[in-house]
């Protein structure tokens, strides 16, 4: 089994209509390495392809050891629109701490 994103980040979700960002915040410099290598925008897509997500965009914020995931498309429509439990989409984040890297 490899490291799940939660062992080297913790991550912040907001909306805007139809559309998700969820932001990955590393822990350390080394956890910083590790998520720019391989949490790539296709790797998120992919994860959240279950939810309709649309094109996945991932912009680093070196600074702050971030990488901030546009999502569209993953809300159902959005907060005056879906009927899922969570139409603000704040549990999105745990969607992607859980995604598996690679141990090495």
């Amino acid at each position: 089994m490899g490291i799940l994103v939660h062992e080297l980040a913790h991550a912040r979700a907001g909306d805007k209509g139809n559309t998700s960002n969820v932001a990955v915040f590393a822990y350390n410099g080394s956890g910083w390495e590790k998520l720019r290598q391989e949490l790539t925008a296709e790797r998120v897509e992919s994860a959240f392809s279950h939810l309709g997500a649309g094109a996945v965009r991932r912009y680093e914020v070196e600074s702050l050891k971030a990488l901030n995931f546009v999502i569209p498309k993953v809300l159902a429509g959005g907060v005056t629109r879906s009927l899922r439990l969570d139409p603000h989409g704040k549990t999105l984040s745990a969607l992607m701490l859980g995604i598996e890297l690679s141990d090495q």
